[in-house]
């Protein structure tokens, strides 16, 4: 690999990094704040950072933080054309409400026909443990099935230290997950079933007469623009709480999972989102297909190429630090004719107060064919001279 020049660096970063001057005075970053449950993490939505976590890996009853992964199969489901949100769903007797005394229910009847759009605002808002049943029947055929697809879908996710037994979250052997694991799949219903995710910031839902309302009490919150996700709580597994929320161009993803109270899994919800949005922030320094620097090439019919990036490069770092942002890029060897547009040619790395935080493959942004024989011949004795 052959790297710049220090003085080459230093000349391209002052050229494409007028806002890249390194700072030696470090602005103070307070450590995350103390929470008060089993097992909590704070993510970056976009570019997955983890500002805060605790216990992030430990295995812990789910509750109803299950029906996440219920809803992400319901969603993934309707965007493949398998089921629609009009098709009618019988109730079988295994999904009567009365199945699940003293539990979240919707309220629905053996042999009734009911939509999947209610059952699913059922399972969403109501958290309906029979919704769930009568879903996961409809979808999977039986619920141990749909357990099969909702474990499918979470390996395909990379949430390697989850397990589902059933689609509700009632306790179970074998039935668990992970603060980091319920981070990904929030993150999941956000970005790969935008329309299911929609139905997490709605308040209510009536069925049948009987309104209920979302349990997520942050949707209530005016101080945080909270627009998702979803309560759990069962005697074994405490008070849980995924949330998510959105503040200028940054959304930020909550876990904690085993609080003491409802108004505890609120509080240190809270806690943790109001950290990440007061201290950190979350940029974008070059978009995909920004010009980064010219680069001499050599036996071409120009002189120089241009350089960027097929990819945006968010990142997310601490808030006041973008003007200590310093960017540089290494050439992977020296830039002959022709070459193709697209061409991966170095590497460009970001860089805060000497740490590395990012990097991103370089290449070419047009394509550069030969020069003429005589240009070819000039080009070819003066690198033989310059090696």
């Amino acid at each position: 690999m052959t790297v710049l020049k220090p003085t080459l660096v230093k000349k391209i970063c002052a050229v494409v990094c007028s806002a890249a001057v390194f700072s030696a005075s470090a602005q103070i970053l307070p450590p995350p704040p103390e929470v008060n449950a089993k097992g909590y993490i704070l993510v970056d939505f976009t570019t997955g950072k983890v500002l805060a976590d605790g216990n992030a890996d430990s295995k812990l009853a789910p509750a109803s933080l299950t029906k996440m992964m219920t809803s992400y199969v319901i969603g993934t489901e309707i965007l493949a054309g398998n089921i629609s949100p009009t098709d009618m769903v019988t109730v079988s007797n295994k999904a009567w409400a009365k199945n699940f005394p003293g539990s979240s229910v919707m309220f629905i009847e053996v042999g009734k026909q009911i939509s999947v759009d209610e059952l699913n605002h059922g399972v969403i808002i109501q958290s309906g443990n029979d919704a769930c049943v009568a879903l996961a029947e409809h979808i999977a055929g039986t619920e141990s099935a749909f357990a099969d697809l909702m474990n499918a879908h979470a390996e395909k996710l990379g949430m390697t230290n989850s397990h589902f037994i059933n689609s509700h979250g009632l306790d179970t052997n074998e039935h668990y997950t992970t603060p980091r694991d319920m981070a990904t799949l929030g993150a999941a219903l956000i970005r790969d079933v935008p329309d299911e995710y929609a139905i997490y910031s709605q308040k209510s839902f009536t069925y049948n007469g009987i309104k209920q309302y979302n349990r997520n009490s942050l949707l209530w919150d005016a101080s945080l623009d909270v627009d998702g996700i979803k309560t759990g709580h069962t005697s074994e597994a405490g008070y849980s709480l995924v949330s998510s929320a959105k503040k200028d161009d940054m959304r930020l993803i909550a876990v904690v999972m085993g609080t003491e109270s409802e108004r505890a899994r609120k509080d240190e919800s809270k806690k943790l989102l109001n950290y990440g949005f007061r201290f950190y922030e979350t940029i974008t320094p070059y978009k995909a297909g920004d010009s980064f620097a010219k680069q001499r090439i050599w036996m071409g019919d120009k002189e120089e190429v241009s350089l960027g990036i097929l990819q945006d490069t968010p990142i997310t770092i601490p808030r006041g630090q973008r003007k200590n942002l310093k960017a540089t890029f290494e050439l992977d060897k020296t830039l002959e004719a022709p070459i193709a547009k697209g061409t991966k040619v170095g590497t460009l790395f970001l860089q805060l107060e000497g740490e590395e935080i990012a990097n991103y493959p370089l290449v070419t942004l047009e394509e550069m064919a030969e020069g003429s024989f005589f240009s070819k011949i000039y080009d070819y004795l003066r690198l033989q001279i310059m090696q």
